[in-house]
């Protein structure tokens, strides 16, 4: 349940970007971090499409999905005071990108 709310805050996200976006299928001409909220948000949600993607390539899908469960759970929980604010929905998405990306960092190898 709480994993699709937090699908839905991310489709949310996306399209709070769509009148910001060229008509043509190509890449926004925005330099991340961004400088303004909805740069900034753009920035993380490609981030954490990253790290998802490199989970994908790690974990069986068993496995993924227990850690997205996981992630989800303990970044609501973190941000559950911002809830009702405007950031909450980039908190998390935020909070879920690091998470990954400290996982990701324990398959690498003692010589990486």
């Amino acid at each position: 349940m709480l994993e699709q709310v937090l699908e839905k805050m991310r489709a949310l996200l996306l399209l709070m970007l769509l009148p910001m976006m060229p008509a043509k299928a190509e890449q926004p001409d925005i330099k991340c971090p961004g400088n303004n909220t909805v740069e900034m948000r753009w920035c993380a949600s490609k981030s954490l499409d990253e790290s998802k993607a490199a989970l994908e390539k790690k974990l069986s899908p068993e496995t993924l999905k227990q850690w997205r469960e996981a992630t989800v759970k303990v970044c609501s929980a973190a941000y559950r005071p911002y809830l009702q604010g405007t950031i909450y929905p980039q908190l998390v998405v935020g909070c879920d990108d690091r998470l990954n990306r400290v996982l990701l960092e324990q398959f690498k190898g003692l010589g990486d």
